[in-house]
């Protein structure tokens, strides 16, 4: 990919800051951007990649500004959009928000970041810990140079040299995001999987670390028995430290870490969960007026887990009427302005069941009946902990390092709720 030019732009397309690359650009296609985002926005067909003879104009906005890259060439547009994000979490990191008068009091810092960050288009440095090392905000106060430091000049940018710490600890949590949604029937209509394995390292040197799963691939390509647990891993994204052609021969998670907390890789599982909390409501009308909820929750996975912190959003009629309930577990309070009744559970054992009971009011009979099929899905937030959903497993974990030591590894598993919602009847 080769960026002839970067814009930032105010809301109203006027160039704030302006950083030509290849010099095949002039400030003038910052106006036609502006023309062709009107356009599009008035025929409903906004894109954050614009193409118009023979120019491609990939953009962001951020709070009142737009943060546009312009090429002639067939970029990577993907990259390109990453690559725009970085470049935000820069900016970010030093100036705390990016907005137009951020920009307009450190344009000195800007500059020299756009010259790091970049090289005639191609993307360099955008590890904002190892620019910080070297481009400060009171750099005009330094009486010595700054030498540039070792990350720049190797091929880990992203861990400095002559890292020492007292205690050497590895700190990983898988963690597990569980979207799901409920037909009215109980049929479980979408299932899937997100997960994430977040990483705390506190090594000393440049320590190399080695990472097993129990990977379904990896195993049926060593030919190991098909009695042992085994996922399939879907979607598998990892942090830039890992090195991809050795996982790609021998699925093996190796690599240099940074420094502090990351993300070592992402990956999803497509398939069918039973839902871990089940939730049913049945709605009850003694009188043409009256509305009764009778609301049963079920934790449907193993009695030694428990489910810490349980939230169940239940929608209400935006016009019910002093509504009452009574919980066998936990709490529940009424809140108007989100139309729902929220039911709080601070510790859910598996395999056990909790009902409430809600009464409320109606001021018409219309409009009872204009409630009925309209109502939104129950919402359920919790998390579980030492417990994973798909049964992704940790193997093992090594530090390797030159001097020797011995680091403390330490995994904690947990599963969370993403977007899980049970339909009502």
């Amino acid at each position: 990919m080769a960026i002839s030019a970067i814009f930032f732009l105010d809301i109203k397309g006027r160039i704030i800051i302006f950083r030509d690359y290849r010099g095949d650009v002039s400030p003038k296609y910052a106006e036609k951007f502006m023309s062709k985002i009107n356009e599009m926005e008035e025929a409903g067909k906004l894109s954050p990649v614009i193409y118009d003879e023979g120019v491609t104009y990939l953009y962001l906005q951020v709070s009142n500004l737009y943060l546009l890259a312009v090429t002639r060439t067939n970029v990577n547009a993907c990259s390109t959009l990453v690559f725009l994000h970085r470049l935000v979490d820069v900016f970010k990191h030093y100036f705390q928000e990016l907005e137009e008068e951020s920009l307009r009091d450190n344009f000195v810092i800007v500059y020299e970041l756009l010259d790091e960050v970049m090289d005639f288009g191609y993307p360099q440095f955008t590890e904002a810990k190892i620019l910080s090392e070297y481009i400060k905000t009171d750099a005009y106060k330094m009486e010595v140079a700054v030498k540039p430091p070792m990350a720049v000049t190797n091929a880990v940018s992203w861990r400095m040299e002559g890292i020492r710490h007292k205690k050497n600890e590895v700190f990983l949590d898988v963690v597990e995001s569980v979207n799901l949604l409920v037909s009215s029937s109980g049929q479980v209509v979408l299932s899937e999987v997100v997960g994430v394995l977040k990483m705390r390292t506190y090594l000393s040197g440049m320590p190399e670390c080695k990472l097993g799963l129990n990977d379904k691939v990896l195993f049926e390509s060593q030919g190991r028995s098909s009695k042992q647990k085994a996922v399939e891993l879907e979607d598998i994204k990892f942090h830039q430290c890992v090195r991809l052609a050795r996982f790609e021969n021998d699925r093996t998670i190796s690599f240099i870490p940074p420094d502090g907390a990351f993300d070592l890789m992402t990956y999803r599982i497509s398939q069918n969960i039973k839902p871990l909390i089940m939730v049913d409501c049945i709605v009850e009308r003694p009188s043409r007026s009256r509305t009764e909820y009778l609301v049963k929750a079920r934790s449907q996975f193993k009695e030694r887990s428990q489910a810490n912190t349980v939230e169940i959003m239940l929608p209400l009629p935006a016009d019910a009427i002093s509504p009452s309930m009574k919980c066998s577990q936990g709490s529940a309070a009424y809140v108007p302005e989100k139309s729902a009744l929220v039911w709080t559970i601070k510790s859910f054992p598996g395999g056990k069941e909790y009902t409430l009971r809600c009464h409320f009011g109606l001021p018409s009979v219309e409009a009872e009946d204009e409630g009925k099929g309209k109502m939104p899905p129950i919402k359920v937030k919790f998390e579980i902990p030492f417990f994973t959903v798909s049964g992704v497993q940790v193997r093992y974990l090594k530090v390797i390092e030159k001097s020797g030591y011995q680091a403390l590894p330490w995994v904690r598993y947990i599963t969370t709720s993403g977007n899980y919602e049970i339909r009502m009847i």
